[in-house]
């Protein structure tokens, strides 16, 4: 690698916390209610903005680094990678896009899988596959209130959350929103355009939801009863987060479309739509003699390298079955304290209820230098790396632990 000249180095602007945030603010849309913190590096589970200040990572990037900041294995993957072919365009084949998608087919269902950027991306290309399974007579898709499946136009319909759609109705037709964790309200939504159903194995951004343990076997067979397709979505929950490779293993059934983001890409932009081989045929470029679903930079050749990295350190260092055993653990330590009502969730994604606002706790942490996360008002995310070091995991816990307590 060619290194600039040490002038070069010396026009760049400084990197301290108050320099980005006013460049930023200069630069870039606000899209996001960021925080006054300016991240420039991590570690495992720790982050260091451009003052120096030390955070304990307990939410992971909205769960995207599953192996936390920097894992050597990772960066190893992305920099060999990098200095053979970050490129060639999906009318060819390359090694790490079908390393990631052996991986996903081994551990999940035999899927055959179609790589994007975002879990967004991952569920727009399963509708899409839907309505192919549709002919033309059925495109309607039932999917469930609180829920969250991205912002696209497609995906729009399908997301149960109201500020999500405000402002740009109309929205694309054939959606019917029903209460999570009711079998009977999906049945009765069903018509003769119904194709599919897309559900979140335990919702995310509704409050870390778990369904009772026959709503997924039932919906399944509901589904294979009057032949729709159950798509679920795997984006929060997939590659280990909550102590199986995909959290409808719990339940022992088997999807028709699962999609997967956040963690799959280990921190990079990675969607994945995987499909039973059958439906998968629908988009057979070569059987069909045309291209049905495409992306240009889907399952680059960097973000697959990492992608594949990601489940072979899962498997070697055995962080599904950690990720199990430390839910258990965080679950016994938190139940005592008075301001929790419940905490809900399966492995290292856990939604802990309080009795009151969640922000200002957010906001404290953050103050004491801890991340983690709030939704639907009194709820508290946590969702840190899986192999997030003991000793840092109980020091970030003890000072949630005091705020909760007021000390």
């Amino acid at each position: 690698m060619v290194t600039p000249p040490r002038a070069c180095y010396d026009l760049l602007p400084m990197n301290t916390t108050s320099s980005i945030i006013e460049r930023h603010d200069r630069f870039i849309a606000i899209n996001y209610p960021r925080y006054p913190i300016a991240i420039v590096r991590g570690t495992g589970a720790e982050l260091f903005d451009g003052d120096g200040k030390r955070y304990i990572d307990l939410f992971a990037g909205f769960g995207a680094s599953v192996l936390g900041h920097c894992h050597p294995d990772l960066v190893a993957a992305v920099t060999e990678q990098a200095s053979q072919v970050w490129h060639a365009g999906n009318l060819l084949h390359t090694e790490p896009q079908t390393r990631a998608a052996e991986a996903i087919a081994n551990h999940g269902f035999g899927g055959r899988s179609f790589f994007c950027h975002s879990g967004a991306d991952a569920n727009e290309a399963a509708l899409k596959l839907a309505r192919l399974y549709g002919q033309g007579k059925r495109y309607g898709v039932i999917s469930t209130t609180n829920s969250f499946h991205g912002r696209s136009f497609g995906t729009m319909g399908a997301t149960g959350a109201t500020a999500v759609r405000e402002g740009f109705e109309p929205l694309a037709p054939g959606y019917v929103n029903v209460p999570y964790n009711d079998l009977a309200a999906i049945e009765a939504a069903i018509d003769n355009t119904t194709v599919a159903v897309i559900v979140e194995p335990i919702q995310g951004e509704g409050g870390v939801n778990v369904p009772d343990d026959d709503y997924l076997p039932s919906l399944r067979s509901l589904c294979d009863d009057r032949d729709l397709l159950l798509i679920v979505d795997e984006v929060w929950t997939g590659c280990g987060r909550t102590g199986r490779y995909f959290a409808h293993q719990h339940w022992n059934i088997t999807p028709d479309i699962m999609t997967l983001g956040k963690g799959v890409g280990g921190g990079l932009a990675v969607g994945v739509m995987c499909a039973r081989p059958e439906i998968a045929e629908l988009n057979d470029a070569v059987k069909l003699g045309k291209v049905k679903h495409a992306t240009t930079l889907g399952g680059n050749c960097l973000s697959m390298a990492v992608t594949a990295a990601v489940f072979h350190v899962l498997q070697r260092d055995r962080l599904v079955e950690r990720a199990a055993a430390l839910c258990e653990q965080i679950t016994d330590r938190l139940n005592g304290i008075s301001r929790v009502q419940q905490i809900r969730g399966k492995g290292l994604f856990l939604g802990i209820e309080l009795d009151g606002p969640a922000g200002d706790i957010v906001k404290q942490c953050l103050d004491r230098g801890v991340m983690i996360n709030a939704t639907q008002q009194t709820i508290v995310r946590l969702a840190p790396p899986l192999n997030i070091d003991d000793a840092v995991l109980d020091e970030g816990l003890t000072i949630f632990e005091r705020v909760l307590s007021g000390a």
